[in-house]
């Protein structure tokens, strides 16, 4: 008997058992216990062939085609739409041509004693950390060439001057600026030390075979480009006599190797135009007045700036032979026009100490101060204080430079002016959907308010640097009424409005 017949009749067994009437005596004495197996149910699925029988039924097969199809939708469906973001996203603008010179600020150390001490050229060696620090690209050494004035026959430029170093030392400095990403420019200027008039007299042709011969060693040597100083004095300017110096700079060049650069000084802007078309000079450094007023700003960096390539402009105020930035500047202004020269279309080139606000006393080539950074006496405050300073002056610069070497609307943005006057400069530089940077300059011995205003311009920017110690960074302004104290400058930054 099964087990469910076997409950049947334990369960009437019980119902005849229960008493007829309420009593609850009665009921107690006719109860029984039923006891009803406890098995456990496990549940074993279906066999193979069980799922195969089901799989194939009509039901299951349609099923199956339906999301089969329903897959395939949802994934052409992403597929259409990624396709049409991506065809109604905006184009990004294609990255112009950069090379090593337009990638950060340029190092000019004309006495090499006075930067690096009497190690000479191995001295400079030992302090490419501390420039690599600054995140400078190029160094522009020398001359270092021996000269007798006025001498052409004597004159050697394919040697170095014993006092400032040895040949081997300079590639021993090639080799370990290179390794830092850093490059050497030789200043080949032939008659430095006295008027340059006489030598370039009717051009180059008196000193061409000269010059040729020396920029093919230099260059062989693995030199990354070479410097000439004066070029206004070079009267005519023909084309054919600068022909064979840039084949001498560029033989060797080619896919994968590292373009090497001829860089030209030039004392006034007179026939800047003329000197880039006709010379084919890389980077020209036009000399600026630093005490020039906004309009003038203005109208140099309009010039050169809508005539020539950004990449093939310069902007330096400390010169090599006239002294440093704050001593031209004087130190109240250096931050200032540190910003201006970081954030203008083009390449920042420096005298060696402008990081630090190194003067210029007895000469215009003062000893380098490199003990700024080791503890001083406590008890000297004003060393001390002083000390604090040039760490504070580095630090300024330093951030400028990684701004410009990082940020693509500083490395190679567009120039857009908003504001000059006598004292004041305001200028942003855009590039594509990166973030915008704005400067504003007050060199002036009084307050200014400006009230910048162009269609791409929001209403607020934030501080991002500033040379007015008790403003707030980070902090949001107001373009329509940008107030600058005397003396003051500051780089503001907004969004792309895209």
């Amino acid at each position: 008997m099964s087990n469910v017949e076997m409950k049947d009749v334990e369960l009437n067994d019980l119902e005849e058992k229960q008493p007829m009437t309420g009593d609850a005596s009665a009921e107690k004495n006719g109860s029984v216990k039923v006891k009803v197996p406890d098995d456990d149910v496990k549940f074993t699925g279906l066999s193979k062939e069980e799922l195969m029988r089901v799989a194939g039924t009509a039901g299951w097969v349609r099923t199956r085609w339906f999301l089969l199809v329903l897959f395939w939708l949802g994934w052409v469906g992403m597929l259409a739409g990624a396709i049409v973001i991506i065809i109604q996203a905006p184009r990004c603008k294609p990255l112009p041509e950069m090379n090593w010179w337009n990638e950060g600020p340029l190092y000019q150390i004309r006495d090499v004693e006075a930067f690096a001490g009497v190690n000479g050229l191995a001295g400079v060696e030992e302090k490419l950390d501390s420039l690599n620090q600054l995140k400078v690209k190029g160094l522009i050494l020398g001359p270092l060439h021996n000269v007798q004035r006025d001498q052409v026959a004597t004159l050697d430029l394919n040697t170095i001057n014993p006092a400032i170093g040895s040949l081997e030392q300079l590639e021993s400095l090639l080799d370990r600026a290179h390794k830092k990403g850093m490059s050497i420019v030789l200043d080949l200027t032939p008659n430095y030390d006295t008027d340059l008039s006489t030598w370039f007299s009717g051009g180059l042709s008196v000193m061409a075979d000269k010059l040729k011969a020396a920029v093919e060693y230099w260059t062989s040597k693995g030199l990354d480009g070479i410097l000439f100083d004066a070029l206004d004095d070079l009267d005519p300017i023909d084309p054919a006599q600068w022909a064979p110096l840039q084949a001498a700079v560029h033989v060797e060049e080619g896919e994968g190797v590292r373009k090497k650069a001829i860089m030209g000084v030039l004392n006034g802007l007179r026939n800047a135009n003329e000197v880039l078309n006709s010379t084919g000079i890389n980077l020209l450094l036009p000399k600026l007045d630093p005490q020039a007023s906004g309009q003038f700003w203005a109208t140099t960096i309009q010039m050169l700036y809508s005539s020539n390539p950004q990449t093939s402009l310069g902007w330096t105020l400390s010169r090599a032979t006239e002294g440093h930035l704050a001593s031209l500047v004087t130190p109240k202004l250096l931050r200032l026009y540190e910003l201006m020269l970081f954030t203008l279309p083009g390449t920042p080139v420096f005298n060696y100490g402008d990081e630090i606000g190194l003067e210029d006393k007895d000469s215009v080539n003062p000893e380098m101060m490199w003990d700024y950074e080791e503890s001083a006496d406590e008890n000297n405050a004003a060393v001390q204080e002083q000390r604090t300073e040039l760490k504070s002056r580095r630090d300024w610069f330093r951030v400028l430079s990684d701004l410009r070497g990082k940020e693509r609307s500083l490395a190679h943005g567009d120039y857009v002016e908003l504001h000059n006057s006598t004292s004041a400069l305001a200028y942003v530089r855009v590039w594509d959907q990166s973030q915008r940077f704005l400067t504003a300059l007050n060199w002036g011995s009084s307050a200014v308010t400006l009230k910048l205003a162009h269609p791409d311009l929001p209403a607020q920017a934030t501080i991002l640097l500033t040379t007015e110690p008790d403003r707030d960074q980070a902090s949001a302004v107001d373009l329509e009424a940008l107030e600058l104290g005397p003396g003051q400058a500051v780089l503001l930054s907004y969004p792309f409005p895209g």
